[in-house]
Parts: C-alpha cells; structure tokens; sequence
C-alpha cells in the first residue's frame, strides 16, 4: 500500500492531501461543536455556509504558504510553521464568517478549532512522515554519528533524507549536548558506545567533526577500535565549502589520516623561489612522488613544465590530469630514459630549464636487491648523466630526491642512492660550478608505490594473512603532498651540495600500523586471544637488506634553517676525482656483467654500506659470469 503510494505521481499525491483536508477542515469544526457543546452537532444552513467559507478559505491559505508543495517525506519545523499561520488564518475566517452571516458561534468554539486542526493537519502530516520514513528506513545500515556540532548536525539531516544509512544515535565530548536531541537520534556520552551498539545493532561510526588534529583523530580511533565497528568520516569543510564534495560523502578513515601530521603553512617565500616565472623539468614525473611534484610545482605558476618520464602510461596519465589545470603553463611531455644522456642534454637546452628535480630512480628494496646491473645504471649513471647535462646548459638548480635508506645502508638501493649524493656534491664542490646542487633525503611516503599501506589494504581486502617481517621493524612515515611541499622550499634554500632532511616525525611500529588498519577496515585481529578473529599477521622474517630501524642521518652534526621541518646534514664528502674514478670503475664492471663486483666497488665508495653476503643479480649466474645469450642484454655504453 505504501509503496504504492510513494510511487504516484506528485500532482496526484497533492490532490490526495487536498482532499484529506478538505475533508478534515469541516470535520473539524463540527467536532469543536460536539466537544463545547457536549453533544452531536448538526449544523443549519447558515451554519453550513460558515464551514465551507472557512473551508475555502483554508485551502487557499495552505495553498499559498506552500503546504501542497511539500514533499511529506521532507516536511519539517519550517512546515509546522507554515500549518500553525494557516490554521491561524482559518480561525479568523470561521469567526469572521459566523459574525458576518450572524451564525451562533459560541466563542470557545474557534479556540477548541484552532487545537484540533494543529493536530489534525501538522499531526497528521507528521504521522505519514514518520510511517513513510520508517519504511524507508526498514533497508537502511544503523550507524552512530560522533560529533553533534554542525557537522554531525549536517550529517544527521543528510542521512536521515538519505537512502544508505539511519543514524540511531549521536556521541559528543562535549556534555552540554549530551542529553539533547537532534534530527530525531539523542545525544550521548562517547563513553556509552559499547552499549549502543549492542542496543541499536549498529556496525558504524561516523566522524563528524571536520576539524580535528591528527592527535585527537588517532585517540577517538583508537578508542572505538575496542567495538566491532567500523569507522568513517565525513569531508573536510574545505572541500565541502568549495563544492568538492558534499557533507554525505562518507569516506573510509585512511590510515594517512592518522600517521600525517597537523599541516604547517608554507613558507611564502620559499615555496615559489625556484619556480615561479621559471622552466622546470621534473624526471620520473610519472611516478608517485614525481606526480605530485608536478602537481604542486603547477600551483607555482612557472612559465614552462616538462615532465620527463620513461613509462609512457605514466607519462599519458600525468599529462592527462594537469592538462585543464595548466592554464597558461605550458605543459611538456617527454618520453625518455635519464640514462640517454643526449636526449637529456637536448631537452634541458631546448627547453632552457631553470629549476630540475630528478626523482627517476628504481627504490623497492627487494627488486633492486636481485637487478643489481639495471639499479647502477638508473640510479647511479642516470643521475650522474643528468646532473652533468644540467651543470653543462647552466641550470639554475638540480635538486635530487633521496632517502633515508642512503643512511647506513644495508641493501643496495640505499647504497646506490648515497652514491648518487657524493655524485652531487663532487660536482657541486668544483670550481665554478653555476648549477646550485642538493638533495632532500626523506623517509616511506604513505600510498606511493610498493608502499606498505596498499599491500596492507590489499591483503586485508582478500581476507588476510597480513604480512609484517618483523615485530620490531619500523618506520618513518610521512604523506606524499607534505613531503613535497617541504621538498619545493628546500630547493629555494641549497647553496651549492647541500643534504637537506625532512623532520618526518616519530617512527611507526608496522605491526601496530597493521593492525590499525585492521581495525579501520571494520575487521578483528586473529591471535591468540581472540582465535575467531577475520584477519591474522603473520610475521615473514627480514627480507635481503632489510633495517630494523631507519635513520635520517649518517652522524650528528646538522644545523637548523629558517624552516623547523627542514635541518641540514654536515657529511663526509667525496672529491671529484674520487667520484670519477668510482663511476669509471663502476662502468668497466657493469659493462662486464660483474654484479659482485659492483658491490665491492660500491662498498668502498660509500663507506657505511654492508651489503648482504649473497647478492645476485637475477640473470648472472653465482659465479658472476653471464651465459652468451645474457651478456649481450648488457652492451657497452
């Protein structure tokens, strides 16, 4: 029945109301008779007049203030408001009538007709709402909103008129809201949660409180992480203010949201210093931290961007995004290899680049651990050859995006990364050198590429086991755009072979970071305390090369700049002469096809590397000699 009401047409579901207070009007006036005058009423012909003007008249008013345009489902205080001015204007117009046509209107009767058609007509209104909306609601998930500010406010409103979701209740911190209801759900004390949704069924809780620290996020997280629900949030008011995103666009809590930090606001004149009004050539500009690079350096305003990239689905998507947002920039795609030294020095000196960042490098640990041969050439040689290209067409700066895996390295990654540092500084070191070399060396970027966070999301969707090396290993962590940010106004601060450091805060346990995201997916843990568990860690062992701990810096000597997340490094430096002899030995060894070799070579150059004892690269034998067919992958260069 009710379906079938809901599903007809709207003029039609107007003439419906119509006719329900054509009928309750006159009705109404009779039984405010009946009630003064304690017995059935019948009225005259004079008296019948009175009721069907008032009646007229009624359904006039209703109709201006816009009662039967209003959807029932919605109707609201606003439309409570409009019935009590309506059924005001109705009062008047019975009394008036019965003066005028001198009917016997007793003088309780109208005050007795004002109560009851509040009743009937709002009341009755009222009532289909709730019954329509509590069919609506029969397929809705119950969820429990934790903010009763504006936000969760927003949000109960918006969810309540909704198809999706049924708030059954709101928590506040705040103990002056608690108590009070708001859009139906009461507010309570978050302290009660356990038991609501044991009572309301509910397998959700939403955040609705826009502007919290990522201090006090990660505490009402881990506080609900003891009940079996699941947690989301709703946008930021920035997005939702800047048509972004709408107040009802629940998210899930990523766990970016609780390893970030509170944003610091960007140096002013730092951040454009290197760009603005500049060309600027970003290589690897396809890749995680490269994308965004691209993204932020766009926001700067240089009169020219070349994105250098060797993926050419990389290269297509990158283009892709920032082409309607260039205006005016002109955005340059370039495929290419930064180990083709010429095809770099051709499009640095036609495109007369200013500023370059050189993010192209090959970083996951356990991949560059057993491709050893390809890992020279990109990481070490291709820095090498880009760095030289620059510094010959004078660019204005060379910024390097290192890691914090060139500290005391122990896998070959981190040692070819450290390299790729003294490189620089040899460079930069030498006697008229017009090119403004440094470095910015970081820690894990959440959600790049090969990064723990989507191998986690991943293995939880598929229902685990999730996968950690070992209960003690952490990490620093820090996200893509902050990193970025800080890595634009480092490059305004070089001064000629300067290792730059991030302050990338506390390290992270990646056990607990596994099962923070456990729970944030609406998942328990399967262990020992609890074996019925959906989602076991499993603990795999430290992979070839692997830290238990990462550093920032080779020793204690740092000094601050004028920015508090950026410090920097005072290291040990190679001379020119020793780098060039390195990349000569290096080369000869590559050429070879020697990876043992290229270690031992690389040991000496980078004093702190302890490389694993067995590191092989895949397509060389143990031996360190490749079959006919193998060697010729490595020609001579």
């Amino acid at each position: 029945m009710l379906s079938w009401l809901i599903a007809l047409p709207r003029a039609t579901k107007r003439l419906v109301t119509l006719s329900a207070d054509l009928v309750a009007l006159p009705l109404m006036m009779l039984i405010a008779f009946a009630l003064h005058l304690d017995q059935l009423f019948i009225p005259d012909a004079r008296m019948s007049t009175v009721i069907g003007l008032s009646t007229v008249v009624t359904l006039y008013v209703f109709g201006r203030f816009g009662l039967y345009r209003a959807v029932i489902r919605f109707v609201g205080y606003q439309a409570l408001l409009s019935i009590a001015l309506g059924v005001t204007v109705s009062t008047l117009a019975f009394t008036t009538f019965g003066f005028l046509l001198q009917a016997d209107v007793p003088r309780p009767v109208p005050l007795i007709y004002f109560f009851l058609t509040i009743v009937a007509v709002g009341g009755g209104r009222f009532f289909i709402r709730a019954i329509l909306n509590q069919e609506q609601h029969a397929g809705k998930e119950r969820v429990i909103i934790y903010g009763a500010g504006f936000g969760g406010l927003q949000l109960a409103t918006a969810l309540v008129n909704g198809a999706e979701y049924q708030p059954v209740a709101l928590v506040d911190d705040d103990k002056r809201k608690q108590g009070t209801v708001l859009q139906g759900p009461r507010v309570y004390n978050p302290r009660r949660i356990g038991r609501l949704v044991e009572e309301t069924a509910a397998a959700k809780v939403l955040l609705a409180i826009s502007r919290l620290t990522v201090k006090d996020r990660k505490r009402i997280v881990d506080y609900l992480a003891q009940f079996p629900v699941s947690v989301q949030t709703i946008p930021s008011y920035t997005d939702v203010i800047s048509g972004q995103a709408s107040i009802a666009e629940i998210r899930d809590i990523e766990v970016e949201d609780l390893l970030g930090r509170d944003s610091i606001a960007p140096d002013p004149g730092l951040l454009p210093a290197t760009i603005a009004g500049k060309s600027v050539l970003v290589t690897g500009a396809g890749g995680s931290i490269g994308s965004e690079l691209c993204r932020q350096i766009l926001a700067q305003r240089p009169t020219r961007l070349i994105l250098f990239e060797q993926s050419e689905f990389a290269l297509y998507q990158i283009e892709q995004e920032l082409g309607p947002w260039a205006a005016g920039v002109q955005i340059v795609p370039v495929l290419g290899t930064v180990q083709d030294s010429g095809h770099v020095r051709q499009v640095i000196a036609r495109f007369g680049v200013d500023t370059l960042f050189h993010a192209a490098a090959y970083k996951h640990v356990p991949l560059v651990e057993h491709n050893v041969l390809p890992a020279v050439r990109n990481n070490i040689f291709g820095t090498e050859r880009v760095a030289r290209a620059a510094l010959d067409c004078e660019v204005g700066n060379f910024i390097l995006i290192s890691t914090d895996k060139a500290v005391r390295p122990t896998n070959f990654m981190g040692a070819t990364k450290r390299f790729a540092e003294l490189i620089l500084q040899g460079l930069a070191a030498q006697e008229g050198c017009r090119t403004c070399f440094s470095m910015v060396r970081f820690g894990n970027v959440l959600d790049s590429s090969g990064s723990v966070v989507p191998l986690f999301k991943g293995q939880i969707r598929r229902g685990g086991p999730v996968t950690v090396t070992h209960p003690e290993v952490n990490r620093y962590f820090m996200t893509i755009p902050e990193a970025v940010q800080l890595v634009l106004q480092a490059a305004a601060m070089g001064r000629g072979g300067d290792v730059f450091v991030l302050d990338m805060g506390e390290p992270v346990k990646i056990a607990d970071l596994a099962l923070t995201m456990i729970r944030l997916m609406g998942k328990s843990v399967r262990d020992e305390a609890n074996p019925d568990g959906d989602i076991e860690v499993q603990f795999t062992g430290l992979r070839p090369g692997e830290k238990l701990y990462e550093e920032l810096l080779i020793g204690d000597n740092c000094i601050g700049t004028e920015h508090p997340m950026i410090t920097r490094a005072m290291e040990h430096e190679l001379s020119l002469a020793d780098v060039d002899d390195g990349l000569s030995s290096l080369n000869d060894a590559v050429n070879a096809s020697r990876p043992a070799d290229v270690i031992t070579i690389l040991r000496g150059l980078v004093q702190e590397y302890s490389a694993a004892e067995e590191l092989v690269d895949h397509l060389v034998s143990d031996a360190g000699t490749a079959p006919d067919n193998v060697r010729s992958l490595f020609p001579a260069s």
